[in-house]
């Protein structure tokens, strides 16, 4: 629990921080679904506060007891998302909500965490100085069983944000030049293979359209197209809040989620996305500044890996609005709409906070 000592270490700049870049993000919500209803922003809202009681719960108690149940979280979001296929909403396409009385939800985003949980508590006592083969192979199990139910949904977007995790505990661990190179190559036969048997023709297109939009402006290309549009018809201070026209006209899609971004420099321009940016970038240096403050190797896995995969799904976002990468359904933490994606940021977020408020203990 929390003493009086360790309520002086918490990271309070970090903590305004996280508060400031939601409120943002509830803002921008409130202007992008403004004019079409849904009272997205207010459940918005909503969810911050229950992201709130879960960031001051799991910092009040210590990391070292998250990572002893982090085999049991593990395992329930593994049979809360294998149960998806019996009692599983479908939405978007993709069967990976469940609803439990009147609150539904993603139990892939909260399986995000207790996955870098789990690879922290396997990496905790590892010594050796490098990752040896059997380590790497029980880390791809680990990662590649929720990553196949999440692809099974078919949630490809989810899926990818797997990849900084896993990625960012073996390049802790150490990996030889060697493994490096079998890494490469196996990525490039994935590739191949994933293109020519794995992919619905619908991602094809959406990776082809990424580099030619223009070729399909109604079809594959018309989310790339718009979200341009609406970015570069901000100008430098933007058309005014709640005064965009691919917003109010409903020409940009998903504009409460995966393109909240795209409402930002629509509204407030250039000045606007950067002092969003701005603010963002600042969350994110704290964040990545913890890893080098915690008190032992659970501590630091946890804040690379969960630091690492905010900052994956923020700049993969960012990258995918302006069309340097295919369209894949990720949100931006914080800033988009979301419950279950708000809660498992909240959680993450509690684990980086409770990690360094910790770092003086036992010392």
């Amino acid at each position: 629990m929390i003493d009086r000592i360790h309520l002086r270490e918490i990271d309070w700049v970090l903590t305004a921080l996280i508060v400031a870049n939601t409120l943002v993000g509830i803002l921008l919500i409130y202007s992008a679904s403004f004019y079409s209803g849904g009272g997205y922003a207010w459940k918005q809202l909503l969810w911050t506060a229950a992201g709130l009681v879960v960031f001051f719960l799991t910092i009040s108690i210590d990391y070292k007891v998250w990572m002893a149940f982090a085999p049991y979280l593990y395992g329930l979001f593994l049979l809360f998302m294998a149960g998806l296929f019996l009692f599983g909403r479908t939405v978007a396409g993709s069967r990976s909500w469940i609803r439990v009385a009147f609150v539904g939800g993603q139990p892939s985003e909260l399986a995000k965490v207790a996955v870098l949980l789990l690879l922290a508590r396997v990496f905790s006592e590892y010594r050796a100085p490098f990752a040896t083969t059997g380590m790497i192979a029980l880390c791809l199990v680990l990662v590649g069983v929720p990553v196949g139910l999440i692809l099974l949904q078919p949630d490809f977007g989810t899926a990818v944000c797997f990849v900084p995790i896993l990625f960012g505990a073996l390049i802790l661990a150490g990996l030889t030049k060697k493994t490096l190179a079998v890494f490469l190559l196996g990525s490039v036969l994935l590739g191949t293979v994933g293109w020519n048997f794995l992919l619905k023709d619908y991602q094809k297109k959406r990776i082809e359209t990424m580099i030619h939009p223009a070729q399909d402006p109604r079809g594959a290309g018309y989310h790339i197209l718009q979200s341009q549009i609406a970015i570069g018809s901000g100008g430098l201070t933007g058309k005014g809040y709640l005064k965009g026209t691919q917003s109010r006209l409903r020409f940009l899609p998903a504009r409460h989620t995966d393109f909240i971004f795209a409402v930002l420099g629509e509204d407030f321009g250039f000045a606007g996305v950067f002092m969003v940016m701005a603010a963002y970038f600042a969350m994110l240096a704290r964040m990545f500044k913890s890893v080098g403050q915690s008190r032992d190797r659970s501590g630091i896995y946890i804040t690379f890996l969960a630091s690492s995969l905010i900052a994956f799904q923020f700049l993969v976002n960012i990258l995918m609005i302006v069309g340097l990468l295919p369209i894949t359904g990720i949100p931006i933490p914080l800033l988009s709409y979301g419950g279950s994606s708000l809660l498992a940021t909240y959680f993450a977020l509690g684990l980086i906070v409770n990690v360094k408020m910790r770092r003086f203990a036992n010392v």
